[in-house]
């Protein structure tokens, strides 16, 4: 029997739920799900996203508060074809469910038709795709609301022990149901007036109320009782714990201490030569903890990622609150000295910490897939995957795709995007435009593969979650970095960066080109190379690591920073938090004027000595709760986190901030002291930035200064070649010649495919030749290196396979000027024996030649090639002042802009970037960067009355006018006019 109807909360009326990572499908947040089931008082929910398990332990976590009964399952879809859905009786089932999803994923095979056997599984078909005679025990055929009064006259009825209720659930009501609409019509990249009721849910799959639903199905009590006993039959539980990660590296948990006992003192001899006692002591300290807290298997896994790397020649960067553990820096995870920078490891990790502690450990973009592949062989691939990111529907991109299924044109939508709130001028249809992309507004669009982090499981992944096979080759989980936490793993960060690519290469050329191998790993002594120091004080850092920024550049300048110490500072102090603090500020104030100001108490002085007493780092705020207030390191690393998040009434905070006044009352503080430390620290903790992420930059930074200092030629062709960094390569060019080289545009006989060094000598390579295709520029190399130099255009174009176009970019480059034969010259020459039409069968382009011809007098202007430079590269290899139309007779440049503080004066300045930035008014100002004639940068900042009159016009040389002002000793210019000045006009294709 069945139970009585007025008892239907207990009923299990939904196995068949979406949410919207049910991805452009489901309308419904986990919440909004889980809210109105509430609200309905079911008992129990089944959750069945299609072809995903993004929100599965969010889901758990939400019905087990709600006191609902969890339930977990996969819609299994192909090509939105509703094949089956499955439904985990248990973990182990829903283990099956995600490792057979995994399965098709990573092999790129299409999901079968009929369901699998699986084990602790239920099926759920919602049509008749086989007999049901042919039904195995574990599975079921799904009736619909719409289906049951057919029964009756139904074959079904003698299979009715085959037959369970099938009410999806994919939004909550009519404009649910349209945006839902919407939604498949983005999937489909169509008009919403071509989407069928085939491309969407029906209209009723909305929660109905429990009572309703039980009448509708009173008369086959069957059906109600087959899917209770589904219902009763499934139960699985989640533990959101560490025992998720990999639990052991040996084997055996004591076997790990042992190892990472030893590996750990081995490097700290090693290591220290100086404070030995110290730093025995401290390792001793911090091997207890990891030892307690069971992270000896996360230290030996991610120096087993670092030992893997190194032995394949790898170069990395350890950074993040890591660098605050002396373990990790005997490990050699991190350079980052933790006693030299009095950095605190529980700011790492501690015990009343509730997320897992993880290292960022950066590699060369060219050198990271092959570590990640490394993971991936060593831990196996069943226990090994990537983390996921979501990409959610947000900002204008949300207007563009709704209007686009709404078929307005683009200028249409541009309206809209450009000018959201002129209303008069929208579409009558902007409106629910708005209305509905705010509904869809944060919904997951698709998923995405997370910077770098990487999970390692005690247990096969499947048991937490499927798997997508991404383009790179690597499969992803199906949540993201907070599902991971959530669930009590801790990621590896395995991430990629540019600035290592150029160290890398640049050490690589500098092998090749001077025959010496230079060593970048001695950092304690480049921290004291005189050379890199007075590089770094003179802020000329183009091209190195996080401190050659316009911003940085000024920074430096400012504080004439000349150490490492100062540069981890300053690597902070930039940082939008603080800088908009105003602790930049009074950092550089006290930096100028250190006998001007008074400490706030002794504790400030003795701890925030290096800083002026000024809080720049999360650790600092650490510093002054313990050693002012006396909390333990432990809580005051809790306090910090909890001031930089949003738990500013959670009970722990409340109780630690009252444990702190009561401690300042019993070391006899004034209360308007202890008010004011307060005051500032919580003011501070939202903004500030980790000393030791500061410092792992800074060690790079340090890196890339010794390397510009001594070798400044290869380290701009290793820049130039990684394609990464603050400034266009036009920048990286110009300061390679500033730095001694002579700039040559592509050369047959010279370029590769990359720019290249010999000698003084630089040569642009092909890559930066805009429409050159790669497979004609690797032709040009392999030819060259396999039988030698070209000696004409006709031996060229015998040997290499090019088209009539891409000889044509060669020849207007100048890559041909060894022949002596001007551009015009040559291209008279490839035109007169050159067969655009046809190769002749012998596979040469040129005819007969035997016949003698004279060619014309062909004179090439004086400014073609930078013309040609300008079109083909996208800059000139001249300096830029050269195409000024007419002199200004302007001479004035940057080296003289301290003789004239607080002077007006007319400079000529070739743009180089600039920096927008709002008022307090919500005014548009600019910052802008120059270069001068002689080649020297220089800053400029534009007011908002200046920027509405005198707005910049894109790339090119402007007069500058304005008044020179001095900030700490950096000088720069306030701009009252600025006037774009006209360049010499092309004459090969003027009028």
């Amino acid at each position: 029997t069945i139970a009585p109807l007025h008892h239907c909360t207990i009923a299990p009326l939904y196995i068949n739920s979406h949410t919207y990572y049910s991805l452009k499908y489901g309308a419904l947040s986990p919440k909004q799900l889980v809210d109105a089931a509430v609200q309905l008082g079911l008992k129990s929910l089944t959750l069945t996203d299609i072809n995903n398990t993004s929100c599965s332990y969010t889901f758990y976590e939400l019905c087990i508060k709600n006191n609902i009964k969890p339930i977990l399952g996969i819609e299994f879809r192909k090509n939105n074809k509703l094949l089956y859905i499955g439904i985990a009786k248990n973990n182990e089932g829903f283990y099956n469910l995600n490792r057979f999803l995994t399965k098709h994923s990573v092999e790129q095979k299409p999901l079968p038709d009929t369901a699998p056997f699986l084990g602790d599984v239920y099926f759920v078909y919602d049509k008749i795709i086989k007999p049901l005679e042919l039904f195995r025990e574990n599975e079921f055929l799904g009736i619909r609301l719409d289906q049951i009064n057919g029964l009756f006259n139904s074959s079904l009825k003698k299979y009715i022990h085959k037959l369970v209720m099938l009410c999806p659930v994919t939004f909550l009501d009519k404009e649910g149901f349209a945006t839902h609409r919407l939604l498949r019509a983005i999937d489909q990249n169509a008009l919403i007036s071509k989407i069928t009721t085939e491309d969407c849910a029906q209209p009723n799959e909305i929660f109905y109320d429990p009572l309703w639903v039980l009448k509708q199905y009173k008369l086959h009590p069957q059906i109600i009782r087959n899917t209770k006993i589904i219902v009763e039959n499934c139960n699985i539980c989640f533990n959101k714990t560490l025992q998720n990660n990999r639990q052991t590296f040996t084997g055996d948990k004591d076997g790990d201490f042992k190892l990472l006992s030893k590996l750990a003192h081995n490097g700290c001899k090693q290591r220290y030569d100086y404070n030995a006692k110290q730093a025995t002591e401290r390792l001793r300290r911090e091997l207890k903890v990891i030892y307690r807290l069971n992270f000896c298997a996360y230290f030996l896994i991610t120096w087993d990622i670092i030992r893997y790397a190194h032995s394949v020649g790898y170069h990395h960067v350890g950074r993040g609150s890591g660098a605050n553990s002396i373990v990790a820096y005997c490990l050699r995870i991190t350079d980052v000295d933790p006693l030299e920078l009095d950095l605190y490891f529980e700011r790492f990790i501690n015990p009343h910490r509730t997320s897992p502690p993880d290292f960022d450990i950066d590699f060369s973009w060219d050198e990271r897939d092959d570590v990640i592949d490394y993971v991936f062989k060593r831990y196996g691939a069943e226990y090994t995957a990537l983390l996921a990111t979501y990409n959610t529907f947000k900002g204008r991109s949300i207007i563009r795709e709704l209007g686009k299924v709404f078929g307005l044109p683009k200028a249409e939508i541009d309206k809209i995007t450009d000018a959201p709130h002129a209303t008069e001028t929208h579409h009558e249809l902007a409106q629910t435009i708005f209305k509905y992309g705010k509904k869809i507004e944060g919904f997951p669009n698709y998923l995405s593969i997370h910077a770098g982090g990487i999970l390692i499981s005690e247990k096969p992944i499947n048991y937490h979650t499927a798997l997508q096979m991404m383009p790179k080759g690597f499969p992803i989980t199906h949540f993201d970095m907070y599902g991971a936490e959530d669930l009590g793993f801790h990621k590896y960060d395995v991430l990629s960066q540019r600035g290592l690519g150029h160290l890398k290469d640049a050490v690589e050329l500098v092998r090749e080109n001077q025959g010496q191998a230079v060593d970048i790993h001695r950092v304690p002594i480049i921290k004291k190379d005189e050379r890199v120091r007075q590089q770094l004080k003179s802020g000329k850092c183009i091209g190195c690591f996080y401190i050659e920024s316009p911003a940085m550049r000024g920074l430096l300048q400012r504080l004439r920073c000349d150490n490492y110490v100062h540069l981890v500072a300053a690597s902070s102090i930039i940082r939008p938090g603080v800088a908009q603090s105003g602790m930049m500020r009074e950092y550089i104030r006290r930096f100028h004027h250190p006998n001007a100001f008074e400490y706030l108490h002794p504790v400030f002085e003795e701890h925030l000595g290096e800083t002026f007493g000024v809080m720049v780092y999360q650790e600092d705020v650490m510093k002054i709760v313990h050693h002012f207030a006396g909390l333990d390191l432990d809580e005051s690393d809790v306090l910090r986190r909890i001031m930089s998040g949003k738990k500013h009434q959670s009970d722990t905070f409340l109780h630690l901030k009252q444990k702190y006044f009561n401690n300042c009352k019993k070391r006899n503080h004034p209360d308007e002291l202890a008010r004011e430390v307060w005051r500032q620290v919580e003011s501070f903790a939202g903004y500030s930035f980790c000393k030791a992420h500061s410092a792992s930059f800074a060690v790079e930074s340090m890196q890339s200064l010794y390397l510009k200092s001594y070798y400044p030629l290869e380290f701009m062709v290793a820049v130039i070649n990684n394609f990464g960094g603050f400034y266009q390569t036009e920048y990286y060019v110009h300061e390679a010649r500033m730095c001694g080289a002579a700039i040559h545009a592509p050369c047959v006989n010279h370029s590769k495919f990359l720019t290249n060094i010999e000698g003084k000598d630089i040569y642009i390579g092909f890559i930066h030749l805009h429409q050159m295709e790669k497979k004609t520029a690797k032709a040009i190399v392999w030819e060259r290196q396999r039988r030698g130099i070209f000696k004409s255009l006709e031996d060229f174009v015998q040997r290499v396979d090019i088209s009539n176009d891409q000889l044509d970019i060669l020849i207007r480059i100048g890559a041909f000027r060894f022949t002596q034969n001007n551009k015009y010259e040559l291209m008279w020459e490839k035109n007169g024996v050159f067969n655009p039409d046809a190769r002749p069968e012998n596979g040469l382009l040129f005819r007969d030649t035997s016949e003698s011809f004279s060619l014309p007098h062909l004179r090439e202007g004086e400014m073609d090639q930078a013309f040609d430079e300008i079109e083909l590269l996208g800059f000139p290899l001249c300096s830029p002042f050269e195409l000024l139309e007419k002199s200004t007779g302007e001479t004035l440049t940057a080296i003289h802009l301290q003789k004239y503080i607080g002077r007006h004066i007319k400079i000529l300045g070739y743009y180089v970037c600039k920096k927008n930035v709002r008022t307090k008014k919500k005014d548009l100002m600019h910052f802008g960067t120059w270069l001068d004639i002689e080649g020297h940068y220089f800053d400029s900042v534009h007011f908002p009355n200046v920027t509405r009159r005198f707005p910049f016009r894109g790339k090119g040389i402007y007069h500058i006018h304005g008044k020179v002002v001095s900030d700490f000793g950096f000088a720069s210019i306030e701009a009252t006019k600025l006037e774009k000045l006209p360049l010499k006009k092309d004459e090969r294709y003027s009028d």
